[in-house]
């Protein structure tokens, strides 16, 4: 069976765990939006799954203090393709 995720799917999965860690919180969008000195519109286009920028999605892992975790698993991947020997 194959696994198929779209670009479409995972923009709309972080946009959901985005909302959720802001509920979690608490917090509505413009009170997020103003502690990371963003606009209303950008935290709601992220949750939404609208294109948000590398910048956005950042900055909202940098409130949520996951931004150490998601660079841990960048580093890990990175370390496992750098590492990895050619078979050639």
């Amino acid at each position: 069976m194959l696994d198929f995720v779209t670009i479409k799917d995972v923009k709309s999965n972080v946009g959901a765990w985005c909302r959720s860690m802001r509920k979690a919180e608490r917090l509505t969008k413009q009170e997020l939006a103003e502690e990371i000195g963003l606009s209303r519109f950008t935290i709601a286009k992220l949750e939404n799954g609208e294109n948000p920028t590398l910048e956005t999605l950042l900055k909202v892992l940098q409130y949520f203090d996951k931004l150490k975790s998601f660079n841990q698993f960048v580093l890990e991947e990175n370390e496992g393709l750098t590492n990895s020997q050619s078979m050639y």
